[in-house]
């Protein structure tokens, strides 16, 4: 039977006992993703649906070409194939709860296309009037340009920079959260003194220092479905720097229904994506990745961490298919998928084709607007109103209370060993998220629980798992170990 060599994404490693890639015999593309799942069970509910169809938000390629062109699952296999898992991806600008506020705006008029360079800008722009791809003619189109940010974090930070640098008349950057320590470790555009204030408020200066004739367009707004064509409008290109899947579809199909490109960039602990959606040339997102993955399934990099140059490599992997769109030079990666593994120092490109079904770009789209992308994913909209459902929390200093009573619950830290070794609570057992539905037994004597994790997220999803699995005396630390250290006990380092 052939061998074919499978290529293990990042977030499937672990379940995968570690492997980046693994040798496995097969007919088909479908007998050796099946084979790869019942050797590792835990895998097999990330590939498959329930009815042992293969995920929507998976992608399989063999070599370089995405089966769902070729036989799909049928496709054979030779020996020496490489059938690569591509999920969808997320990173970049984290989301924040913060109450959303919209600055004024000043427009400024950009100068005529004829106006000439004054000297200062000449030498400025040396290096790019040298190139011939370049020249006078090209730095006067970047001048007139327009390109939009969706996102100031890990992504749009090296984007910002380098664009405003090559001479991009007007960056609109959509951001509205504010500078937090944690950002500095990659988000090269802030500096130590910034922490605490506006994104918005610390990037406008830093780009205009930069490059005087940059203008920068500030909107310190969440990026919605009710204003983004308004916001997309005026721009010539918008970049994607968002790492939540939300905000990543609606960029896409805002783009899609106003005709714009899309420079795509996630990132996810040491790997990268980076392509360009233009519809009206080849394939969008959803042409890639039609539905999202469930929310527990993708972390962000608040959870799963993040190498730090990592956003800065495919920040500046935009920029650059930015500047090629801007000036009509080179091939654009429209139609191509960009894969880059840091650790590896590699770099792969895999084909994407439009999806002559999709919703939003093919010839005949069922989808003609905008639409509730919270709902779409499967997320609690941010502005939306505590549900019914919610899980049950309890606070950081009646936690404190208890676990010095007679009767503690048990307590269970529910993020990584990496994290475990950072700081604990005292008496906590760890049991990685990723792991509890396999470790339930080690529970099932305890009469009160309590889960945390750094703030809050993955112990309410590890919360809701249990009461779903039929344990009621069980709730979730509210603003996870992070809001102990705050509250409770300030030694405990925060991160």
């Amino acid at each position: 039977m052939p061998k074919a060599t499978v290529k293990v994404p990042t977030p499937l490693r672990p379940l995968a006992g570690g492997a980046s890639e693994l040798s496995l015999e097969g007919s088909t593309v479908g007998g050796v993703i099946r084979t790869l799942a019942d050797a590792n069970p835990g895998l097999k509910r990330h590939l498959f649906t329930t009815e042992g169809r293969l995920r929507n938000f998976v992608t399989v390629y063999l070599n370089d070409e995405d089966i769902r062109y070729l036989e799909r699952e049928s496709t054979p296999v030779k020996d020496g194939d490489v059938v690569s898992i591509v999920p969808a991806v997320a990173g970049g600008s984290p989301a924040s709860v913060r109450t959303p506020h919209r600055e004024a705006k000043v427009r400024d008029v950009a100068p005529p296309a004829d106006e000439p360079f004054s000297r200062d800008e000449l030498r400025r722009y040396s290096r790019h009037l040298l190139l011939p791809e370049v020249g006078l003619a090209g730095q006067k189109r970047l001048r007139q340009s327009k390109v939009l940010l969706v996102g100031a974090g890990g992504l749009g930070a090296p984007a910002a920079l380098y664009l405003a640098a090559a001479g991009v008349g007007e960056l609109g950057v959509v951001d509205f959260d504010a500078v937090e320590l944690s950002n500095l470790q990659r988000q090269v555009l802030y500096t130590t003194p910034d922490v605490g204030r506006p994104k918005l408020t610390a990037a406008k200066e830093r780009i205009e220092a930069l490059n005087p004739g940059t203008r920068v367009v500030a909107y310190e707004e969440r990026f919605t479905s009710e204003n983004a064509l308004e916001i997309l409008a005026p721009y010539d290109v918008v970049v994607d720097g968002t790492d939540n899947f939300p905000t990543r579809y609606l960029v896409n199909d805002a783009s899609v229904l106003l005709g714009k490109p899309n420079v795509y960039g996630s990132i996810y602990r040491f790997e990268g994506q980076v392509s360009v959606f233009d519809a009206k040339r080849g394939p969008c997102y959803r042409c890639l990745y039609s539905e999202p993955p469930p929310p527990d399934l993708v972390p962000s990099c608040a959870e799963a961490g993040v190498l730090g140059v990592l956003p800065g490599v495919v920040g500046v992997l935009q920029a650059t298919e930015t500047l090629k769109l801007l000036l009509g030079r080179g091939d654009p990666l429209i139609g191509r998928l960009l894969l880059y593994d840091a650790l590896a120092m590699s770099f792969r490109e895999l084909k994407l084709r439009k999806n002559p079904s999709c919703v939003i770009c093919s010839a005949n789209p069922t989808q003609k607007g905008l639409i509730d992308y919270p709902a779409f994913c499967g997320v609690p909209s941010p502005d939306a109103a505590p549900s019914a459902s919610t899980v049950p929390e309890v606070e950081p200093e009646e936690l404190r209370a208890e676990l010095d009573s007679n009767e503690p619950p048990f307590l269970v830290d529910v993020r990584e060993p990496e994290e475990w070794a950072i700081a604990r609570l005292p008496g906590a057992h760890l049991i990685p998220k990723g792991e509890l539905a396999e470790r339930v037994d080690e529970l099932t004597g305890a009469s009160r629980l309590v889960l945390y994790c750094r703030s809050g997220r993955r112990s309410s999803e590890a919360t809701r798992l249990l009461l779903d699995l039929g344990f009621s005396h069980v709730r979730t630390l509210h603003g996870g170990i992070n809001a102990w250290a705050q509250r409770v006990d300030p030694s405990l380092p925060q991160y």
